[in-house]
């Protein structure tokens, strides 16, 4: 068995990371064996370079070794391409093609971006990996393949089952091994050699000397995200070693190379709210808001009671009541009722004038009286079709500008419309 510094050597891998390492471990390690294998990694990583370990050191590498890029083929042609097809099976087919299933009987087929695969063919996969079966387009007779199965995704393909853009058998499947290759951002110490072996290559490619960062320069490289990992440390050692005439780089020249070099932050991903989110949300507050209402109605009920006849006992209980609903029973274990006097007509008075105005006479008792009725009455309906009416009175009728100033889509208000007969 080859040593993984052997390995790195043959394939022209750079780095010592160890979680680079315990890769090419198991490549190692699975390779003299049949079972399937998915390499798994960021975009720009370097999987490609597992599926050609493993079949180089196996029993199959006489065979022939096929890599299909399964996010670059059309989704109405993959199956054809994958497992050929009859002649007349479909329009332009005027021949029987073999797919690239058959012509790698008895070698290894590299399926990268397995996860773009559309669930169709996910099908066909799967029945190849479980019995070596197959069938062409446009056939009924079923043909045996004998083919190592190697895939590759950047796609989480837990989310992918979760949305079920992947079948989770076909994943437990393809996933007897799974290898992951570290992004570049967590192999600091290999960032800058990989920059000097990119260098060095183009320099010698383009015939011009070499070029070096300086310390500050080194810094920025190491600091630097690399969101398209070793691809874009590649592409930016490339691009400078063909633009850039002084052949010592300083941090400012690598900088105007870097997107968002300024910001060393991990990068937020967030993702778009669905319709049902912002309507969970909605409901949410809508919610908060009347227990809001609820509290202040049952605060004007205490002040209401203290005004018409001062029985301050029944007033001190219900205030009690009120402080318990609303803290919870842990916020009022030192209160005591207090024989003296309230004095909440003062703070009405002072903070709440238009809330809670002084009453003038037996009259304006009972009309302060319906209010409070009149507001608990109200419903989350009645808010809604309020809020309803509101918004297609300023947007003159029309429904797609009020349903956007509502935070609703166009179909949920023409539904709610039709529900209030509006």
């Amino acid at each position: 068995m080859e040593s993984v510094q052997a390995i790195k050597q043959r394939f022209g891998i750079i780095g010592n990371d160890i979680k680079l390492n315990r890769a090419i471990e198991k490549a190692i390690q699975v390779a003299p064996t049949d079972i399937s294998v998915l390499v798994t990694g960021e975009s720009g990583v370097g999987k490609e370079a597992i599926p050609k370990i493993i079949h180089s050191l196996s029993h199959r590498k006489h065979g022939k070794f096929i890599a299909v890029n399964c996010g670059a083929i059309p989704e109405g042609t993959i199956d054809s391409e994958l497992f050929g097809h009859e002649k007349g099976a479909f329009t332009g087919a005027t021949q029987t093609r073999s797919g690239y299933f058959e012509e790698a009987d008895g070698g290894t087929i590299f399926l990268d971006e397995v996860g773009e695969l559309p669930l169709t063919t996910q099908v066909r996969l799967l029945r190849v990996l479980e019995n070596g079966e197959f069938l062409k387009v446009g056939s009924s007779k079923v043909q045996k393949t004998d083919v190592r199965i190697v895939a590759a995704t950047n796609v989480n393909m837990f989310e992918a089952i979760k949305k079920e853009r992947f079948r989770e058998d076909l994943y437990y499947r393809l996933s007897t091994v799974e290898i992951f290759i570290p992004p570049l951002r967590d192999r600091k110490e290999d960032i800058h050699l990989l920059f000097r072996k990119f260098a060095s290559d183009f320099a010698q490619k383009y015939k011009m000397p070499t070029i070096r960062l300086d310390d500050n320069a080194v810094q920025l490289l190491l600091q630097y995200r690399w969101p398209g990992n070793i691809r874009q440390l590649r592409n930016i050692a490339e691009q400078i070693s063909v633009l850039e005439q002084n052949r010592t780089i300083a941090i400012e020249t690598l900088r105007s190379y870097l997107p968002d070099a300024k910001s060393t932050l991990p990068a937020v991903v967030q993702n778009s709210k669905s319709e049902s989110d912002f309507s969970n949300e909605r409901e949410i507050l809508y919610k908060v808001l009347f227990d809001m209402k609820n509290d202040l109605n049952d605060l004007k009920k205490l002040t209401m009671e203290l005004m018409q006849n001062g029985n301050t006992q029944k007033v001190q209980e219900e205030q009690q009541n009120l402080i318990k609903k609303i803290y919870g029973e842990d916020n009022i274990t030192d209160y005591e009722p207090s024989d003296e006097p309230l004095e909440i007509l003062d703070t009405v008075d002072e903070n709440l004038p238009q809330a809670l105005p002084q009453p003038q006479g037996r009259e304006d008792k009972y009309h302060f009286a319906e209010e409070i009725e009149e507001e608990e009455t109200l419903s989350l309906q009645d808010k809604e079709l309020e809020l309803i009416k509101k918004a297609l009175d300023r947007n003159k009728g029309k429904r797609k500008a009020a349903a956007s100033e509502l935070g609703i889509s166009e179909r949920t208000l023409y539904r709610k419309i039709k529900q209030y007969d509006l």
